[in-house]
């Protein structure tokens, strides 16, 4: 099963549930919370919850998109309670395009790139009830930076870079107590900038306060071990780059649930009612082959098993001029 977040055409908001090819609005919810917390409460699945409400008024899902009226899967109605994070080198394969973009200029020397990918391909994946490696770990911003599927993902003025990260993220409510209930997974295009990344290793802090997308679906129950996906970039209609990008545990050097402790071990990222979108990495960037996107380009991301593709177009703001002047009070 799949939910999605739409408005309707008079502008109300609505929960949509959909199976196979059939979509319904689910009654009695207008938001993936609503209907989380409602399961929550119940002590059942999202998809129970869903299921025991019964079906509303059939939905063109893939027309909707088209329309604009689409929004992410699941938000937040106070964005500073949304949290959008991240953890990288964690795909078998990514190493290789961080470790060329940090080279050292001793090819004996290992990166910090490669020492922490091979940290993960030896301990990422610990038996049961143990804690593996930590992973690399980012943040991104909060629901100001989240962009629903079909909007711009703007790159700043002071940006040297605007490229695409393919991914699958996992969103994630928690609840009255503090328990992270996992919702479900979905498409991502976690946007970062590579260009200020590659000028100093330090400066990935920086490369990734860009927003990023994420849906248009989300797709509940366990994620497929082995997911095979295509990235690709559209100009003017036409494709000018396409890749396929790998995911799922069969595909990672971390297993997810190590991923999920190395996040949520922190208090500060237990607080009832709070949203986070994680984003688990990938080792596919248009980047990597001396790919430049430019404003309008269009970057697609899909994969079986996953509903519709996230489509998402670039606006570049103008460079920055000068100094932001901060005023004294």
């Amino acid at each position: 099963m799949f939910l999605s977040q739409i408005r309707l055409e008079n502008g109300a908001r609505a929960l949509v549930a959909r199976e196979g090819e059939a979509a319904w609005i689910v009654p009695g919810v207008t938001t993936t919370t609503e209907a989380a917390n409602a399961a929550i409460a119940a002590r059942r699945s999202l998809k129970e919850e869903v299921m025991s409400r019964g079906k509303g008024e059939a939905v063109d899902l893939a027309a909707t998109l088209a329309a604009g009226r689409v929004l992410l899967p699941v938000d937040h109605a106070d964005p500073a309670h949304l949290h959008l994070t991240g953890t990288g080198l964690t795909h078998l394969g990514s190493a290789a395009t961080r470790n060329s973009m940090h080279a050292k200029t001793d090819p004996d020397t290992l990166t910090d790139s490669m020492k922490m990918f091979r940290m993960g391909v030896e301990g990422g994946k610990p038996d049961a009830g143990r804690i593996g490696v930590q992973p690399e770990w980012f943040y991104k911003g909060n629901g100001y930076n989240a962009v629903a599927p079909g909007a711009a993902l703007v790159s700043p003025g002071c940006a040297l870079d605007a490229g695409e990260e393919p991914e699958v993220a996992g969103l994630y409510l928690i609840g009255a107590d503090g328990t992270p209930f996992r919702l479900g997974w979905a498409l991502a295009n976690e946007f970062s900038d590579h260009v200020t990344e590659r000028g100093n290793y330090l400066w990935l802090a920086h490369s990734k306060l860009r927003p990023a997308s994420y849906g248009p679906e989300m797709l509940l129950g366990d994620l497929p071990a082995d997911i095979q996906g295509s990235s690709r970039i559209l100009r003017d209609g036409k494709v000018i780059w396409e890749k396929p990008f790998l995911s799922g545990e069969a595909n990672m050097s971390h297993s997810i649930a190590n991923l999920e402790h190395h996040h949520f071990k922190y208090d500060i990222f237990r607080q009832p009612g709070d949203v986070h979108v994680h984003f688990f990495g990938t080792a596919t960037l248009s980047f990597a082959d001396g790919i430049s996107a430019t404003q309008g380009d269009v970057w697609q991301i899909s994969a079986p098993g996953f509903g519709l593709a996230l489509e998402n177009p670039l606006d570049q703001q103008p460079a920055e001029t000068g100094p932001f002047a901060v005023t004294s009070l």
